[in-house]
């Protein structure tokens, strides 16, 4: 059997400490809550080297459904020392392949607004209960559908610190109304996202300073639906979408919502 030199040994057990230290930090886990109901899954990511309780974010998924994408940005957020709740809108299981699918999903989600909060209420509920989180710092995100959801939450007074909205609808059934919004606002939206016309944008800017809320508005020009999304560009080629993933809008929209989370959290 070969032995191991003292400098080879120590190297071993520092590697091995270090290894065990990137696997303590980041924790996840797979929450299963119910609404009036129903079950669904959502899943909570953070990091158990950071002692003190920190800001939590909720994340609201595409209208795919919850998928591995808002997984991934929940494990991103809470790498940036934030505990992260990558929601469940639809139902457990509920996961579309074919965007008729995601079409009939999200409208049944979105079909009355108050179901809508409600599922969006309990999950900022679980989210606030774990021990890692100061329930009095809270935001949340949502990319495509989820963006549309997190904008509705904000105009419908949730408490939230403050909301971020990635290549979601940005017109609704209602309008934030002066003094109801509590969030601050962060929207990133593509200059050539179809789906998300000139027209939507403009009445979201009035619709905000009309009742005066603290709105960030960025358009990437010639960024399409999607942006975020490393996955949009397979997507587009299979069902002819006009979405694309853009790498450097991506990049300066996650770099934009870490600012305003730094600044909104002071963290």
């Amino acid at each position: 059997m070969k032995r191991l030199t003292a400098a080879a040994a120590a190297t071993t057990i520092a590697l091995n400490l270090t290894t065990m230290e990137v696997l303590a930090e980041m924790q996840t886990r797979t929450i299963d809550y119910t609404v009036d109901g129903q079950t669904y899954t959502g899943y909570l990511a953070w990091d158990d080297e950071w002692e003190e309780k920190r800001p939590g974010v909720l994340v609201v998924h595409e209208w795919w459904g919850h998928n591995e994408f808002a997984r991934e940005q929940a494990e991103k957020l809470a790498a940036q020392g934030y505990t992260a709740f990558a929601l469940d809108m639809y139902g457990s299981g509920k996961l579309a392949e074919h965007p008729e699918t995601a079409k009939e999903f999200m409208q049944e989600a979105t079909r009355d607004l108050e179901q809508t909060k409600a599922r969006f209420l309990k999950a900022r509920e679980v989210l606030t209960s774990h021990d890692s989180v100061d329930a009095s710092r809270i935001a949340a995100q949502g990319y495509c559908f989820g963006g549309a959801v997190v904008l509705n939450m904000a105009r419908m007074g949730v408490d939230l610190d403050g909301v971020v909205s990635y290549h979601g609808a940005l017109a609704s059934p209602i309008s934030a109304q002066p003094g109801e919004v509590k969030a601050r606002v962060q929207v990133y939206t593509g200059g050539a996202d179809q789906m998300v016309p000139t027209d939507q944008v403009a009445g979201l800017v009035s619709e905000m300073q009309n009742a005066g809320v603290d709105l960030t508005l960025v358009s990437f020009p010639g960024v399409r639906h999607s942006f975020t999304n490393p996955g949009a560009d397979q997507i587009a080629e299979e069902f002819g979408m006009p979405i694309g993933y853009d790498e450097d809008a991506a990049r300066r929209s996650w770099e934009g919502t870490m600012r305003f989370y730094e600044e909104i959290f002071d963290h």
